[in-house]
């Protein structure tokens, strides 16, 4: 089968999209609220995990941990697994990896930036607007750091 058959061949579909988890903690509230300038620092932590659910679909979980805090206190703590069901088909392993790792948590990240928010909101506190994200960019990056690891790893070997 030639290569341009295969690709052909390729199916990528998003087939459902669901929050796995939602959690927000304020553990210094309602201190937090006493007046006072609002200049917080915002961490916030990516994590991917996908699994193999059979017939050709995976479930991808994206995970954001936000973290603010202010003065050396913590204002809140958010934490939001939003998932999806995608139908990955036809995809070569190392493409297939890409496409879970970028493409799907793309998908994924307006439905967990707009939880993020939600919550936060909910909570009192004025509003988080993540900044878009590039999943390109950190794959592209976790490779090179995966790279290097190896070579590292060969380097001591010898």
């Amino acid at each position: 089968m030639s290569e341009e058959a295969k690709t052909q061949q390729a199916e990528v579909h998003l087939q459902k999209i669901y929050l796995k988890d939602a959690s927000l903690e304020s553990p210094n509230a309602p201190e937090v609220f006493r007046g006072g300038e609002w200049k917080p620092d915002v961490n916030v932590e990516v994590n991917t995990e996908a699994s193999d659910m059979g017939e050709g679909n995976t479930n991808v979980v994206l995970t954001l941990t936000v973290t603010v805090t202010q003065d050396d206190k913590t204002l809140y703590l958010v934490e939001i697994a939003q998932a999806g069901i995608f139908t990955l088909r036809g995809l070569p392993d190392e493409h297939k990896r890409q496409v879970v790792s970028t493409f799907c948590p793309t998908q994924l990240f307006p439905f967990a930036r707009e939880a993020v928010s939600g919550l936060v909101e909910r909570a009192g506190f004025p509003q988080l607007v993540l900044q878009p994200m590039n999943f390109d960019a950190m794959y592209r990056q976790h490779l090179e750091r995966q790279q290097q690891t190896q070579a590292a790893s060969t380097e001591t070997a010898h």
